[in-house]
């Protein structure tokens, strides 16, 4: 009944605010206008504090879990590879092929993860989260081009590489987080008082300013889940039953599955070691929804736009219990 109550409080407080969007938007409070412009708030402005605020944060670069950047850098280009193969010959529409290609491997980590791996680990683990967002959201964001475009090319689609570089530089989130990592670095590098601390900080020195951006960094989360209710529109998907429960299933199923799995094992097999602080943030990352920006790349890349809106749905839709689940099973094995 305790890892139950565990696995219920910590997906609810994120359910509750999804359904408060949804509500909001159903009942007219706030136009559709509204949430969009929420939506570009929260994704230019403070969810790139939250994580450079969360990185800001972490003692020094001793403390980063080096393991779990590296296993989910490895693991993502592992999905990406054998998803390209999968959706070859199981996604008979190439319009299609890179939508579900990036279904794969790219997760909703910074509007669910982040909050997720919150609640399941406090400020520890999302300290570990924010880290593995400097080297995930990248890789991810060049995977997702590559996956929008290759398919493409049968139909005179090239890929951008010069474009692709360029909007991985300018996402925000990559500015927060190697922002936080570039101050990080320097206070490392200032010299210490008697105390043992650097002689300046923006937390001891400008306090105004760090309980500024602390409190941007709150309404983050919260924020970011209402807006995404507001958003999940359950239209028509005449035609695509099959592409969606292939989708929904990889993604919030058989990746965690694998991902959690193989880490689990080896950690049992002693080939490293991954420490209990690492896996809410690798569920944040493997086992959540894909990306919402993931619809709006889709349809300004020529693929099926109306396919890569309704995966972002339905694997937010039924995310809800199979992190549950997840939450559960590693409450049981003690790894939470």
């Amino acid at each position: 009944m305790e890892t139950f109550l565990f696995a219920i409080n910590a997906i609810m407080p994120i359910l509750l605010l999804i359904l408060l969007g949804y509500v909001l938007k159903r009942k007219n409070v706030f136009e559709e206008a509204w949430f969009k412009k929420g939506n570009t708030l929260i994704f230019r402005v403070s969810l790139p504090v939250l994580l450079f605020y969360n990185v800001y944060n972490i003692e020094s670069f001793s403390a980063i879990n080096w393991t779990a950047v590296w296993y989910s850098e490895i693991a993502i280009t592992i999905l990406f590879l054998v998803g390209i193969v999968f959706v070859k010959y199981a996604i008979p529409d190439d319009r299609q092929k890179g939508v579900v290609l990036q279904c794969i491997f790219r997760s909703n980590y910074a509007i669910i993860g982040i909050p997720l791996a919150e609640s399941l680990g406090g400020a520890e683990a999302v300290s570990v989260a924010a880290v593995l967002s400097a080297f995930s959201i990248p890789t991810i964001n060049i995977f997702a081009t590559i996956a929008l475009t290759m398919f493409r090319k049968e139909n005179g689609g090239k890929a951008d590489i010069k474009g692709t570089l360029k909007s991985v530089a300018q996402n925000p989130l990559i500015i927060g987080v190697l922002t936080g990592l570039v101050v990080l670095g320097i206070r490392a590098l200032m010299p210490v008082g008697a105390d043992n601390l650097p002689v300046f900080t923006i937390k001891k020195d400008l306090p105004f300013l760090y309980t500024a951006i602390g409190n941007l960094a709150k309404i983050a989360s919260p924020f970011a889940l209402i807006i995404l209710g507001g958003l999940f529109e359950f239209s028509a998907i005449k035609g695509m039953k099959r592409q969606i429960v292939i989708a929904t299933a990889a993604r919030v199923l058989v990746v965690p599955l694998l991902a959690l799995g193989a880490s689990i094992l080896l950690t049992k097999t002693n080939s490293f070691q991954m420490d209990s602080m690492a896996y809410p943030a690798l569920l944040a990352l493997f086992g959540s929804p894909v990306a919402v920006s993931s619809a709006i790349m889709a349809q300004e890349m020529d693929n099926d736009g109306v396919l890569a809106g309704q995966l972002v749905v339905w694997t937010s839709f039924v995310s809800i219990v199979t992190v549950f689940f997840f939450i559960y099973a590693l409450r049981v094995l003690g790894l939470l």
